[in-house]
């Protein structure tokens, strides 16, 4: 995963309110399990509305309760895939918003009056090691979870965590080699 310090450049605006995940990727479209080739299948029904057009821009403004239904991890996947390095929106789904910042796309949420204003700017930086977006001469903050901060700005997904932590398993399996295993009596 990409260490992410500042994001910036142009800004895509969907602000529709509960975007759902299969609206984002379509389940005919899950039946791989790697992360790439997904871009192509983003909003993949809405396409075919007359006049839909979806710049590729680094950021994407949503609506509410964006990534809501299932869990799909896809979503994400097929956002990142078109482009998208960060989606802003006044609320996310628990789940979609966790599936984004374990492949380092970032959520970031701003009130709706803000994610107009950068909407109508068209241009945007978002800049996580100081959590704030800049826009049209002016700037918002915004909050994010230390330890998501943290993995996102390290480039840390969970296989990198759990490699940090390398040193100590292996000393802990040579303990547990050494002494034998742990039992316990009830």
């Amino acid at each position: 995963m990409e260490p992410i310090q500042v994001i910036e450049g142009g800004v895509t605006a969907l602000l529709r309110d509960d975007v759902d995940t299969d609206q984002i990727i379509p389940k005919q479209f899950l039946k791989r399990v790697e992360r790439t080739g997904f871009g192509e299948f983003l909003f993949f029904d809405w396409a075919k509305e007359p006049g839909w057009s979806l710049p590729a821009n680094p950021i994407l403004v949503a609506g509410r309760n964006f990534g809501c239904g299932s869990s799909r991890e896809h979503a994400p996947w097929a956002l990142e895939d078109y482009g998208f390095k960060a989606v802003v929106a006044p609320s996310f789904a628990d789940i979609f918003y966790s599936n984004c910042t374990k492949i380092g796309l970032l959520p970031v949420v701003l009130p709706e009056d803000e994610c107009r204003a950068l909407a109508e700017a068209g241009e945007g930086e978002v800049d996580l090691p100081n959590q704030e977006i800049r826009f049209g001469g002016r700037a918002a903050s915004f909050d994010i979870d230390p330890d998501i901060k943290h993995r996102l700005v390290n480039g840390l997904d969970d296989i990198a965590m759990t490699l940090r932590l390398a040193e100590a398993l292996d000393h802990y399996e040579s303990e547990r080699e050494r002494v034998g295993p742990v039992t316990t009596s009830l």
